[in-house]
C-alpha cells in the first residue's frame, strides 16, 4: 500500500498535465486539420506570415496552395494558412448597436 502511494502524486501530475495542456494541442490540431481540408477556390485566406489573398489552385501532390494576391500568385504550404486569423477574415460584420 505504501508504494502506491508514494508513485500517487506522480500519477496525478500526469493526468493534470494531460487534461491541461496534451488533450487542447490534440484537439486543436485536429480543427486545423478539418480546416485546411475543408479550404476551397476562392476562400480568402491569411497566412501565419499575415499574408492576405484567394485561394487560386490546389496542389494535392504537393499538399501546397496557390494563392492570388495583389502582387500576383504564391505558393503556400497548406500548413501555412492561419486557421485562426482566416476564420476571423470571413466571419460575418458584427452588428452595430
Amino acid at each position: 500500500m505504501g508504494q502506491i502511494q508514494d508513485f500517487l502524486p506522480f500519477v496525478l501530475m500526469f493526468v493534470v498535465l494531460y487534461f491541461f495542456m496534451i488533450r487542447p494541442q490534440m484537439q486543436k490540431a485536429k480543427k486545423e486539420k478539418k480546416f485546411a481540408n475543408e479550404l476551397k477556390k476562392g476562400d480568402r485566406v491569411i497566412t501565419k506570415s499575415g499574408l492576405h489573398g484567394k485561394i487560386f489552385d490546389f496542389s494535392e501532390k504537393n499538399n501546397t496552395i496557390v494563392i492570388e494576391t495583389g502582387a500576383g500568385k504564391l505558393t503556400f504550404d497548406k500548413s501555412s494558412i492561419s486557421m485562426d486569423m482566416s476564420q476571423k477574415l470571413n466571419a460575418p460584420p458584427a452588428e452595430k448597436k
